[in-house]
């Protein structure tokens, strides 16, 4: 709370100093807050944009708090790229100040029809925020940012376009990447214990029974009941591995490992999965691509 009025005033501060507009031959300055988001916006935008995220490698965006280097990021953008649907919650008040201020701040959720949404009755929004962990999901959204990047400069459009539609087709071979791996695991054996629940659009797209130990937000805790339950669960499915999320404490999971090993039974620690953050710039698992692509093959390797 203190932070987040602290914040506002600093957004005050700023916003009467804000840069004027661009001439055209000034490059689109871009501010994104997840990594999934940084890396879509730079395959769109390419060199035509200077983008700058917030959130790198291992940040968890249910937790993360601005800090007055990112006021300043902010206040300058010519567009920010969010989440939306509460993920980034600790900046949700900002983005709202920022926008009735006149930025363009743009929720790259909103771009999703409701009906296709997974509900909530346990978090803010009413609506699971994990939208990238579908490529049908992924590729609308792709549409979008194409498309608002194209009314913010137009003189770009094309270019815009093109790198888009590339992209698109990336996304295209991913999905059947995707699927014809994940073909090869028995549907029986298609269970995914995680952390947090963080894959429901995944195992609602690939046909995954999929709990998280945690609830959607890793700011939730779970109990020694979650645990036991959870426990028992893993051994009456006979569960073979479970995993760790690259962007929570692998706490949790060690705990369940010990529950279920106290009940005389044995699940290994199947891998890390990136969950809410891709991997380090730079490497395969920086980008979403490639972090898709990691997760299912450890998955369906671990599972088998």
């Amino acid at each position: 709370m203190k932070n987040s009025l602290f914040i506002c005033i600093l957004l005050s501060i700023f916003s009467s100093c804000k840069k004027e507009v661009k001439d055209k031959n000034q490059k689109l300055s871009v501010v994104t807050t997840t990594s999934m988001i940084t890396d879509l916006v730079n395959n769109i935008g390419g060199d035509l944009i200077d983008v700058q995220g917030l959130m790198g490698s291992g940040v968890d965006p249910h937790l993360y708090k601005a800090s007055e280097g990112d006021v300043s990021i902010l206040v300058n953008a010519d567009v920010i790229f969010y989440n939306g649907l509460h993920l980034e919650g600790k900046l949700v008040e900002i983005f709202k100040k920022m926008k009735r201020q006149g930025s363009n701040t743009i929720a790259i959720g909103e771009s999703l029809d409701k009906k296709t949404l997974i509900g909530s009755d346990y978090f803010a929004s009413n609506y699971d925020p994990h939208i990238w962990f579908s490529v049908a999901n992924w590729k609308i959204i792709s549409e979008f940012v194409i498309n608002k990047l194209t009314e913010i400069d137009p003189n770009n459009a094309t270019a815009f376009r093109e790198n888009g539609k590339l992209y698109l087709s990336q996304l295209d071979d991913l999905e059947s990447k995707l699927k014809n791996t994940i073909a090869t695991l028995p549907q029986e054996k298609r269970i995914l214990v995680t952390a947090h629940d963080a894959f429901s659009y995944f195992g609602k797209a690939y046909d995954f029974n999929v709990v998280g130990l945690q609830g959607l937000s890793t700011a939730t805790e779970a109990g020694v009941q979650d645990v036991q339950k959870l426990a028992s669960f893993i051994i009456e499915k006979k569960v073979k591995a479970i995993f760790v999320e690259s962007s929570v404490p692998k706490r949790t999971i060690e705990a369940l490992q010990a529950a279920v090993k106290s009940k005389n039974h044995e699940v290994t620690i199947g891998g890390t999965l990136f969950s809410d953050a891709l991997g380090n710039s730079g490497t395969k698992e920086g980008t979403y691509i490639g972090m898709f692509e990691y997760n299912v093959n450890t998955i369906v390797n671990a599972l088998k």
